[in-house]
């Protein structure tokens, strides 16, 4: 009687800088020296592994292939692929550890996070334009004599100063006004969000995402123990419509109505009003997600939906680690003032908060002006870096990759040419490009349902122009 394949309990991170098939291979190596996969079990088909995990069956074959290289599986014409049954019992327990051997990082590893430019990584913005030397000021001027309420006494909600400053800042940016008691600063969009959803929905609700959309918002649902449907986004972005006829009970919609991700997809003002109207008529809300909202290269930006809101059922979303440097890791919700008493209960008893070091100095970058000074100098720069990608990309990527102009963001979509869509596999592209330094990331990774779009999403705010073309090239070959 043949054994049943054994389920692995995989997670890729498509955008993580370590290839697919280097995870997957990873992942099943450690569970077989942690004997969670035992000697002679029965692996689950490539084809099976590749639909589970939403990826190309050549990038399993590939782990596959060297994980029977290094022996531990074994290949068996009848029955597939299986853990090796013979592997020395030295490899399946803890080895000791030589402490001196364990001070020093093994040989590569900090070659690993060097601060060396590459290009095309989602998401980052241009740390060189970033003024450091003025934030080193501000740090100081902080920390010097830190208050007891900085050093000690942190509120649930974040630095007082900081949300009074965003508060104040989105008044004159983003035409709306909100009190600072009811901001919530934050480790990042997920925590926002997975906050929200806690707040307005019991677990298992339903709410609506983007389809394509950003991972995070996946994660942050299931962090919330939310149901998350995906709802397809057209050429005027998320239509209430389409979503009602799929998840018709749903009671949150998570939308990115400035600038979609990862499609670019500006919300028409026609689908804001329907968005809001079905929020107000059935009791429902709406996470309105901003990250790069200010971005805008032509035209008049719209709204956002909170400007909008007159019943208060929209939460506006923003982060400070893509507009300024990743490693701040502080962004911040702004909830309907209704949810703000239940909120504070929340993070009371939530461990993990957003840092304090830097909310003091950030609260002065903005209240002084610097901010809305960094982004008039980065939206001239980034504009002009779009317009670089675009024309140093004609002549490397014609007849493989399509590129067309966005209005705002911070990224392009590379689509596969008639020539190439065929057989073009995102995946196994970005993983060959990470190999040879360059970092793009796969569409189809965005793709919560079955049915995936191909393409590669190309961050260009924080790629230098000079490094463009050399990018560019290893993409071309990759692609051929």
């Amino acid at each position: 009687m043949s054994r049943k394949a054994a389920p692995l309990g995989l997670a890729l991170d498509p955008a993580s800088g370590v290839p697919l098939h280097r995870q997957i291979g990873r992942q099943i190596r450690a569970a077989i020296l942690e004997r969670r996969l035992a000697p002679g079990l029965k692996l689950p088909s490539s084809r099976l592994l590749a639909a589970e995990l939403g990826c190309a069956r050549g990038t399993i074959l590939l782990a596959m292939d060297q994980l029977v290289a290094e022996g531990y599986v074994v290949a068996q014409a009848a029955s597939g692929l299986s853990v090796a049954a013979n592997l020395p019992d030295e490899m399946l327990v803890s080895p000791k550890v030589d402490r001196r051997a364990a001070a020093a990082p093994p040989p590569g590893i900090e070659d690993a996070f060097e601060d060396s430019p590459i290009a095309f990584p989602t998401g980052q913005p241009d740390r060189a334009a970033f003024p450091f030397a003025l934030w080193a000021k501000l740090l100081e001027r902080d920390w010097r004599q830190p208050s007891w309420a900085l050093a000690g006494a942190l509120h649930p909600f974040g630095h007082r100063g900081l949300r009074s400053a965003i508060a104040a800042y989105l008044g004159m940016a983003r035409g709306f006004s909100c009190e600072a008691s009811a901001i919530v600063v934050t480790t990042g969009m997920r925590q926002s969000l997975s906050l929200f959803a806690r707040l307005i929905l019991k677990a298992g609700e339903q709410a609506w995402i983007e389809e394509p959309g950003f991972i995070g918002t996946r994660e942050a649902m299931a962090m919330a123990e939310v149901k998350a449907v995906p709802v397809p986004v057209d050429d005027q972005g998320f239509s209430v419509e389409r979503a009602l006829t799929i998840a018709p009970k749903a009671k949150l919609a998570v939308v990115a109505p400035s600038h979609q991700f990862p499609l670019g997809t500006v919300l028409s003002l026609q689908r804001r009003l329907e968005l809001l109207s079905w929020a107000e008529r059935t009791g429902s809300w709406i996470a309105e997600d901003d990250f790069d909202g200010e971005y805008r290269y032509a035209g008049r930006p719209l709204a956002p939906l909170r400007a909008l809101d007159r019943t208060g059922r929209v939460a506006y979303l923003g982060s400070f680690s893509k507009l300024l440097f990743p490693a701040l890791r502080l962004s911040y919700v702004v909830l309907p003032a209704s949810l703000a008493p239940a909120a504070l209960g929340i993070m009371a008893g939530t461990a993990t908060r957003a840092s304090m070091l830097g909310q003091g100095a950030l609260a002065r970058f903005i209240a002084d002006g610097h901010l809305a000074t960094h982004l008039r100098r980065t939206r001239l720069l980034y504009a002009e870096r779009q317009q670089a990608l675009l024309a140093a990309a004609q002549r490397p990527l014609k007849g493989l990759l399509d590129l067309a102009p966005d209005p705002g963001g911070m990224h392009l979509i590379a689509r596969p040419s008639a020539a190439i869509a065929p057989a073009f596999d995102d995946h196994a592209v970005a993983a060959a490009c990470a190999a040879h330094g360059v970092s793009v990331s796969p569409l189809s990774a965005c793709y919560a349902g079955r049915a995936k779009k191909h393409g590669l999403i190309l961050g260009y705010a924080g790629t230098p122009e000079a490094d463009m073309p050399a990018a560019l090239a290893v993409l071309r070959r990759v692609c051929r």
